[in-house]
């Protein structure tokens, strides 16, 4: 019989494919699974049953309500996701005083900021993010925020070039759907949540001051992953100079 669809999709966000579960005793009154085996969920019936994929060999589905079973935690990972960075510098000139037009620095040169630029990134963060980082204002109760347990901004060298990084804790592996979906958060936070905050300080340096944007309205600004950074390099696309 099929199940009510906001429950089938509760059930799908709490038990997505790859989920990893102990059987603690199944009601197949035939030939159940034994107590104990473990598994990995494949994907969820509308009609109400996990079909599983057990360690055992034996593929028999899991019946929430009537099976009883727990889910094993699964390892946090790192994700970092990729994005440019615009940096701006208002240098002092003969007099001391700031110029009034800034130089925008390439990534080579605002390798040479690295380290300016993570101590303002870190002086950023807040008390109440200190578990969650950026995901505590994510407000969606969906499978993204079952398995992206945090995300902060920071700044990495990629080939010789500062780029910022989203660096995230996923538990699991993230759809393709789910990839997207975060790249889309991570972006609205880089242009309009805590990038636009960050962007409007100036960070001191010997040299004067710099403001540093993690979005930009220019066409190639994109968010990627590391794999995805590479091959957009090895087609000809994003040049790190």
């Amino acid at each position: 019989m099929r199940q009510n669809p906001e429950w089938v999709k509760f059930m799908k966000e709490q038990y997505p494919p790859g989920t990893r579960v102990r059987l603690t005793e199944m009601r197949d009154p035939y030939a159940p699974v034994p107590s104990g085996t473990e598994g990995i969920v494949d994907f969820f019936y509308d009609v109400g049953q996990l079909q599983m994929q057990w360690d055992n060999g034996r593929t028999l589905a899991l019946i929430p309500g009537e099976d009883r079973f727990s889910v094993i935690p699964q390892q946090l990972q790192t994700l970092k996701l990729y994005m440019p960075l615009t940096v701006k510098s208002y240098e002092r000139n003969e007099y001391g005083d700031m110029d009034d037009d800034p130089i925008e620095l390439d990534g080579r040169t605002a390798l040479s900021y690295e380290d300016h630029i993570l101590a303002a990134l870190l002086k950023e963060r807040s008390p109440e993010e200190a578990e969650r980082g950026l995901m505590k204002y994510y407000g969606k109760d969906d499978s993204i925020n079952c398995k992206v347990q945090s995300y902060v901004f920071t700044a990495e060298e990629v080939d010789g070039r500062l780029m910022g990084v989203a660096e995230c804790r996923v538990r699991g592996e993230l759809t393709d759907a789910e990839l997207e979906q975060l790249k889309e958060y991570v972006s609205g936070q880089a242009s309009d949540g805590f990038g636009e905050g960050f962007e409007q300080r100036p960070i001191k340096t010997g040299d004067g001051e710099i403001y540093v944007s993690l979005w930009s309205s220019d066409k190639s600004w994109s968010i990627m992953t590391r794999d995805e950074l590479e091959q957009g390099q090895q087609m000809g696309g994003m040049t790190l100079e």
